[in-house]
């Protein structure tokens, strides 16, 4: 894993950004997490958030098309880098492998 770390909330973004592919923008990624996790998350952490990955190189933007249905105004759409999967890959293999030396979980074959 690379010395840039993140944090929870970052990783939740960066995840939703994922699943959420060419449809990550910001309110979806709200409507995303709440349906998901059951968390509800204000949009502009989620907004801030999204920047500070862009800035870390973990998601880039570009801006969609106008729709009327948004009055006219374009939303910016975020997609997870190959950076971005890295980090995500390592952080879920370095969690893997502190559950393994849980004296619980191995007993029990979780």
């Amino acid at each position: 894993m690379s010395k840039e770390f993140l944090g929870e909330f970052e990783e939740l973004v960066l995840t939703m950004a994922g699943i959420l592919q060419d449809e990550a923008y910001g309110n979806a990624i709200v409507n995303e997490i709440k349906a998901r996790v059951g968390r509800d998350v204000n949009l502009s952490a989620v907004h801030v958030t999204l920047y500070r990955l862009e800035d870390k190189g973990f998601v880039k933007s570009k801006m969609g098309g106008a729709t009327n249905v948004r009055g006219g105004r374009r939303k910016r759409i975020f997609t997870i880098t190959n950076a971005g999967l890295s980090m995500l890959r390592a952080m879920k293999e370095s969690r893997m492998d502190l559950w393994k030396l849980i004296p619980q979980l191995k007993m029990i074959g979780i």
